[in-house]
């Protein structure tokens, strides 16, 4: 009888685990049966949404026709629920709700925005954690034309939409505003360049300033101020839907499932967790940061454990390291930090076109990984962020 193999979410990280373990299947010729659920019939670049928001982006929606092995059951659906004792799940499938059991379940739901943070956000603030999210971004700024704009957050995916909505709307008064330091992850080099391109960009900049509530016409802040906003953009932080914990997994504070090096829940050793869904460790022990660059090994390496195991071996857990954070700030600018194993910010950085080209090249080589002449590229990335991890440890040892 063949084990059943069920991926929740498709996507860099679900839609990488169905197909390598589809792979699997046909190399070894294992009873392997692979099912694939995933809300809509096709695959969105969430890397490229803040493009969306600013008017500019195509293609960036592809069928998952393109990237799918024949061998993977794509199952279109919103998934409800999941027993993890009784080994299945409850997906809704138009007006009717079908039960999938599964053998081995990886669960790969993603994450969304935290627009629920300050009262006001979720009702009047757009977020670009999703593809409908960034659209009405886009819809909103075509229509009614605001004067002013401000994007909340200043980490890597605030900086991104705050520079190309900025670069694409010339005219609007547009701000960023964010708790921390803008740019925090990266050096003093990388930082001065995001500075300078802001400025260049007209965004004016609020660090270390946090807001308390969103209303439709201006952004409270902590200390009692009023920013007037035609339009706030959410970007600070996302959650992760409630199924895993509403399950029984094992999960952290926020909702992600605890895993160990092998990527399968601490509680449940029939289920993996994948992507924005799981809390895995860093090379240095701190969770991975959610991310594509992480996303497409984790599911990969997922896939590869669940093979191990019906195989009889025992799956390599090796940590997963960093090499390069990147971030576009606007069409023709961008920073690429390059850094250490544990994420920490190295000496080198590139920035301007060269580095607007590279996060091009690393956006298109994420999708080009998980279609149909990918799959050594996909095991490529595993590879790559074990080989840096295991140089890190054997150095701090």
């Amino acid at each position: 009888m063949a084990h059943e193999l069920l991926v929740l979410g498709a996507g860099y990280a679900g839609l990488s685990a169905a197909r390598r373990a589809a792979h699997h299947a046909r190399k070894s010729g294992a009873g392997l049966r692979v099912t694939l659920v995933n809300a809509t019939d096709t695959f969105v670049e969430r890397v490229r949404l803040h493009e969306v928001a600013a008017g500019r982006a195509d293609g960036v929606v592809h069928p998952l026709s393109d990237s799918l092995d024949p061998a993977v059951d794509l199952v279109v659906g919103w998934v409800e629920a999941f027993d993890a004792e009784a080994r299945t799940a409850e997906v809704r499938v138009g007006d009717r709700v079908r039960t999938l059991r599964y053998d081995t379940l990886v669960y790969a739901l993603g994450s969304t925005a935290a627009a629920d943070a300050v009262p006001g956000a979720a009702e009047h603030a757009a977020t670009l954690a999703g593809l409908e999210g960034a659209r009405e971004a886009a819809r909103r700024i075509a229509q009614e034309r605001p004067r002013t704009l401000t994007v909340v957050g200043g980490g890597l995916t605030g900086l991104e939409a705050v520079t190309e909505i900025a670069e694409a709307h010339a005219g609007m008064d547009v701000r960023l505003v964010t708790s921390g330091p803008v740019a925090a992850g990266v050096g003093a080099g990388g930082r001065a360049h995001v500075l300078k391109v802001l400025e260049r960009l007209n965004v004016s900049v609020h660090e270390h300033t946090r807001v308390a509530a969103v209303e439709a016409d201006h952004v409270k802040l902590e200390d009692g101020d009023l920013l007037e906003s035609d339009l706030t953009v959410w970007n600070a932080g996302f959650g992760v839907p409630p199924l895993a914990a509403d399950a029984g997994l094992t999960v952290d504070g926020s909702g992600r499932v605890l895993v160990d090096g092998t990527l399968r829940s601490v509680s449940h050793p029939d289920v993996y967790a994948v992507g924005d869904a799981a809390h895995a460790d860093a090379v240095d022990g701190r969770e991975l940061r959610m991310s594509c660059a992480m996303g497409l090994p984790m599911g990969t390496a997922a896939a590869d454990a669940v093979a191990a195991r019906l195989a009889g071996r025992e799956p390599d857990a090796t940590p997963f390291g960093y090499m390069n954070q990147c971030v576009s700030l606007g069409r023709r600018d961008g920073l690429i930090q390059f850094v250490r194993a544990d994420d920490s910010p190295g000496r080198v950085v590139l920035t301007g076109r060269p580095a607007a080209r590279y996060k091009e090249m690393i956006v298109a080589s994420a999708y080009g990984g998980l279609t149909g002449s990918g799959q050594a590229q996909a095991a490529g990335y595993v590879w790559l962020a074990r080989a840096v991890a295991r140089r890190f440890l054997r150095r701090a040892a």
